[in-house]
């Protein structure tokens, strides 16, 4: 501006500070446009907060690949090992790695209607009163869709073997056997028999197992259990080398042992599970994250936006060690 006007800097500062008086200046000139950084950050805030169960699995945010696949490599068996060797030579043995891969889902929230678009992208509460309940929306089906892919077949895992309470699950009817201590005992044994380390150990489950949990403790174990509660980091309490976490509800399977996601028809013969993990046997990972916006909309006299994440998990070995579901056992 100093060279257009022929004034010096000083001149050219003096008109700058007048103009910045003058209205009519075109929008977004003063970057004032919308921040879609700010909203995209503060949609997935809290996905995978440290007080929650997503944050104690394997992070494979940086194996995305084109943001909504993952390509994990995994090493293959670790060679083996011989004391006092006496044959010669040794025979080499040719290790053979895989690749786990797995697709992330896509998640999309209803469209907003925004009337006032930047009042709100001026002011932090305002912005984050309008997109909370998305953030807790999309919040809750990432969470269980990840547990469901994390859930075990039948095989791998045990059943409940308290006495006959009732069913808890939506329009199951009937009695079923209690979650109780003994219960995370065999679990524990279950992991020490495949050698799952003891630190990193989680059972996650749901709020009436874990009230049944409680109830099976004498004073004295659930004087120490709640000793280690960890509240910072979700933890609820410590028994027999397992973190325990709660939420509303973990898992549910068929009679046969199939597993249901929740969206699926509900029947009385529903069984609720729980689900005990180790950190590094379970993954979970978040790749691309968009806002859309239609701004200054001529039909809703406002902006509209909506929200896509993308995100998803799996179990991580193949012999699905350090992987077990606790799953009602059904009684008279």
């Amino acid at each position: 501006m100093s060279f257009a006007v022929g004034g010096g800097v000083l001149v050219a500062l003096a008109i700058a500070f007048v103009m910045s008086f003058v209205s009519g200046a075109p929008a977004g000139a003063l970057g004032m446009g919308l921040q879609k950084e700010i909203w995209m950050s503060s949609i997935v805030e809290g996905l995978f907060a440290d007080n929650s169960f997503l944050s104690k699995a394997f992070n494979a945010d940086e194996f995305v690949l084109a943001g909504k696949t993952v390509h994990i490599p995994n090493s293959g068996a670790a060679s083996s090992a011989t004391k006092n060797r006496t044959v010669f030579p040794a025979v080499a043995a040719k290790r053979t790695d895989t690749d786990l891969t797995f697709d992330l889902d896509e998640i999309t929230t209803t469209p907003i209607h925004i009337p006032n678009a930047e009042t709100i992208e001026l002011s932090y509460n305002k912005r984050e009163s309008a997109i909370r309940t998305d953030r807790a929306a999309i919040i809750e089906v990432a969470s269980e869709s990840i547990l469901y892919s994390w859930l075990p077949l039948v095989g791998n895992s045990i059943g409940t073997s308290g006495a006959a309470v009732l069913s808890h699950t939506p329009s199951a009817t009937g009695n079923r056997k209690a979650f109780v201590k003994a219960d995370v005992l065999a679990l524990m044994n279950k992991f020490n028999a495949t050698n799952v380390p003891q630190t990193g150990r989680y059972l996650l489950c749901d709020a009436v197992m874990y009230g049944q949990l409680i109830d099976s403790l004498t004073a004295n174990e659930a004087l120490a259990f709640h000793a280690t509660v960890d509240v910072k980091n979700g933890v609820l309490g410590q028994l027999f080398s397992f973190n325990i976490m709660m939420r509303s509800r973990v898992g549910v399977y068929a009679t046969a042992g199939t597993k249901k996601e929740w969206s699926a028809a509900a029947v009385a013969t529903d069984n609720a599970a729980a689900i005990a993990y180790h950190t590094n046997s379970v993954c979970r990972a978040l790749g691309q994250t968009e806002m859309f916006g239609d701004e200054a909309n001529p039909l809703y006299y406002g902006d509209i936006y909506s929200f896509l994440v993308r995100c998803g998990g799996r179990i991580m070995r193949s012999d699905v060690a350090g992987l077990c579901a606790v799953i009602q056992t059904v009684t008279a």
